[in-house]
């Protein structure tokens, strides 16, 4: 794989959490009953628990601290208590909901629409199985002994489909029909103070709130109420050059992690600084950097400085000097991290560059010359040079009847680093 692919195959995805079972949320409309978005910004909202006085059953003149909870958002600041909800006595499940006076209205159109739906599907395959008995001459039916076959029913569809029979006729359901609505001959008039009310947009809600809300769509802000958070999945995502699996779809809120094999921080070795000395205007300093291996096995760095030409080169105000040797760095190796009793590996490392090295990570000098006089932060760039296995792709056997090794790949990046401002 190529070092463009393999930037691309490890960009290139999303991420989105699992809030509910998707047996559960079929059964709400596709939305969880305990999450809910924020009906301001959309956010999460979050359950808050507070301690208000409530009066004694046995004595009405005392009262002692309950507990209650609401709903609140840590974005925006919006709670259930700014539209008059009711704080609930149990953490989840509950909550007040506004009643849409048209909902028996919008229940009978879904049943009119599902049942129509129903209808041409059926009108669908009648159709196809008649086209299929046109095109098959009489005698090849026969002699393989395939009319029995086609007039089979298939899995999952009724038999009127098959019989020509109609809905009425074939099944014993109830027609649906719907009454179209009435149009008005008059509407309500505006109140007298429509144009000459001072408006607060505090309290008006926006045009993407009401359609968020579209059983309701809510002029005012005190009308808006939290809505159940929509049943999200992640999506099944391939790298378009490698083929590589990076997301699956899951359902499952259980198991959430995403099988993702070619993440580029799992691969790239990670530049971290680690000191920087008071930097002055074309003052040679000496910055110490950290560079540690996310791999198990062993990498080898090179660093140079980027041409006068380089596209990338921009942010640059200081001149580097990177080592000029090449850098070698140990197999990462979880049991040995936090063993302190480890035995060193002799890498026979150069002490002016190499300033000291634990399991897979080592610290190395580099010395920068601040080259502009101003108030923003030094910032250099130099290029990164390492070699790369994939060993997630399939072993190719080789000549010998072995499995070969996969082959080394040399990947280039550029790096950038913002050491903050010039010491006074």
């Amino acid at each position: 794989m190529h070092a463009e692919s393999f930037f691309f195959c490890c960009c290139l995805w999303k991420c989105v959490c699992v809030r509910r079972r998707s047996t559960v949320a079929s059964l709400l409309r596709r939305r969880c009953a305990n999450c809910f978005d924020c009906p301001c910004c959309m956010h999460t909202l979050s359950t808050r628990a507070t301690n208000i006085p409530a009066p004694l059953a046995d004595d009405p003149t005392k009262t002692t601290m309950k507990k209650a909870y609401y709903l609140a958002c840590g974005f925006c600041r919006w709670t259930s208590r700014d539209v008059g909800m009711a704080d609930k006595s149990v953490a989840s499940g509950g909550w007040q909901e506004p009643e849409n006076p048209h909902a028996q209205r919008i229940s009978k159109l879904i049943e009119y629409y599902q049942q129509l739906a129903h209808r041409e599907k059926q009108e669908r395959d009648r159709k196809k199985m008649a086209r299929r008995r046109q095109c098959m001459p009489l005698a090849f039916s026969e002699k393989y002994g395939l009319g029995t076959r086609l007039q089979r029913q298939r899995p999952g569809a009724p038999i009127s489909a098959l019989a020509g029979l109609s809905l009425k006729e074939g099944e014993d359901q109830k027609e649906i029909t719907i009454e179209p609505a009435q149009a008005l001959d008059e509407v309500e008039p505006l109140p007298e103070d429509c144009y000459t009310r001072p408006i607060s947009l505090p309290e008006v809600t926006t045009l993407r709130q009401r359609l968020l809300q579209p059983d309701f769509q809510p002029a005012g802000a005190s009308q808006l109420h939290p809505r159940h958070k929509h049943l999200l999945m992640k999506r099944s995502l391939r790298c378009r050059k490698c083929e590589h699996n990076l997301s699956k779809p899951e359902f499952n809120p259980t198991s959430i992690k995403f099988k993702i094999q070619l993440v580029a921080v799992s691969y790239i070795p990670e530049v971290r600084i680690m000191s920087i000395p008071n930097l002055r205007h074309t003052k040679e300093s000496q910055v110490l950097l950290t560079l540690t291996n996310p791999v198990e096995n062993v990498t080898h760095v090179t660093l140079a400085a980027c041409e006068e030409e380089d596209p990338d080169d921009v942010n640059s105000t200081a001149k580097v000097l990177v080592p000029s040797k090449e850098l070698v760095l140990a197999g990462k190796d979880a049991a040995a991290e936090y063993d302190e009793l480890a035995e060193p590996q002799d890498f026979q490392d150069d002490p002016d560059i190499v300033a000291f090295r634990k399991s897979n990570k080592i610290g190395f000098f580099i010395k920068v010359i601040p080259q502009k006089e101003d108030d923003s932060d030094v910032t250099v760039t130099f290029r990164m040079r390492h070699d790369f296995r994939n060993l997630t792709a399939p072993v190719r056997p080789s000549e010998d009847g072995g499995d070969a090794a996969p082959e080394a790949i040399w990947l280039t990046h550029h790096v950038e680093l913002r050491l903050g401002p010039l010491a006074p």
